[in-house]
């Protein structure tokens, strides 16, 4: 699993991740180091108040990139020579903390003083990126490698990776998301409800969480669905039988068929918006909501319901 959620980088010891370097190291643990990953270099020192607040958050996120990007930190007290010399090369040390990337053996970006842990994980993606990596430890990857199980139907498979995302990000909204509809696909619906009340409050309102939440509602619903047929009939008998119209709206999409009982919802809506405290529009949010949002028929949909809501 976490050849997954990795590589092989994942297993780096954090001695190989993050040195202490020296002047006679500098040339062989950054800049030869940096021909092939970027090299974040956090110039202290002991006296610095903000540089031990940095250098511990520095270190958290750099191991968390699981090997896109490595880290030296440099004691400039102790290597004075070094800093003069960088000096020289157009690179001045005016205060620390200091924080310089260095990639192919050259500086590329820097920050000076103390970030938010956000900031300081941006700029190593940043840095992962120009090299063409990533600094999420593969996480990316592995989220797609679970939508892509989920999708041709090994939802168990993919239930293990979303659960293994979520070992090594618990604040991953995608990943809960992913495993609550991994439950609605074999049928678990309570599992999943359970999958999404266990997310942390921070994330219980992000689009995806919202999404599966949607997806377990008409999941519930097409448990209790009627027969596509019966309810066609009762429709054409009498159009304004807007229940049965709403019913077989369920029933269509229960079947598999969003696309129709967005055309029937939107038809009940045309005859009778306020219809059951607006019914209507009321099940084609939760139809949206459940779909990704460049989903032609969510495009169609919600272009036919402003036209009607504006007429």
């Amino acid at each position: 699993m976490m050849d997954i959620l990795g590589g092989g980088a994942s297993a780096a010891p954090a001695g190989d991740l993050i040195k202490d370097v020296t002047e006679e190291t500098f040339m062989a643990d950054v800049v030869e180091a940096s021909m092939d990953v970027p090299v974040v270099v956090d110039f202290w020192a002991p006296w610095c108040g903000p540089c031990k607040t940095l250098g511990p958050m520095l270190e958290t996120a750099v191991t968390k990139a699981k090997g896109a990007v490595k880290m030296a930190k440099i004691n400039v007290d102790e290597n004075q020579r070094l800093a003069a010399a960088l000096a020289q090369q157009g690179l001045p040390l005016q205060s620390i903390p200091t924080v310089v990337g260095f990639y192919q053996g050259r500086p590329v970006d820097m920050f000076q003083g103390a970030l938010p842990q956000s900031e300081i994980e941006a700029f190593l993606q940043k840095m992962a990126e120009a090299a063409g990596s990533t600094a999420d430890g593969g996480l990316g990857e592995a989220l797609e490698t679970a939508e892509q199980m989920l999708e041709e139907g090994a939802a168990a498979d993919a239930a293990q990776v979303f659960a293994a995302i979520l070992g090594e990000d618990d604040k991953n909204a995608a990943a809960y998301s992913g495993l609550a509809r991994c439950h609605v696909a074999m049928g678990e619906l309570d599992q999943a409800e359970a999958v999404l009340n266990g997310a942390p409050a921070e994330i219980s309102t992000a689009a995806e969480i919202e999404a599966a939440h949607a997806q377990i509602e008409l999941a519930r619903q097409a448990e209790n669905a009627g027969p596509v047929a019966e309810l066609r009939a009762a429709v054409d008998a009498n159009p304004d039988d807007h229940q049965a119209r709403f019913d077989l709206a369920q029933a269509l999409h229960a079947a598999g068929d969003a696309e129709a009982a967005v055309t029937e919802l939107l038809e009940l809506f045309r005859r009778d918006r306020e219809w059951n405290e607006g019914a209507a529009k009321a099940q084609l949010f939760t139809i949206f909501e459940a779909l990704k949002p460049n989903d032609p028929v969510v495009l169609n949909g919600r272009r036919k319901l402003s036209s009607m809501i504006f007429a």
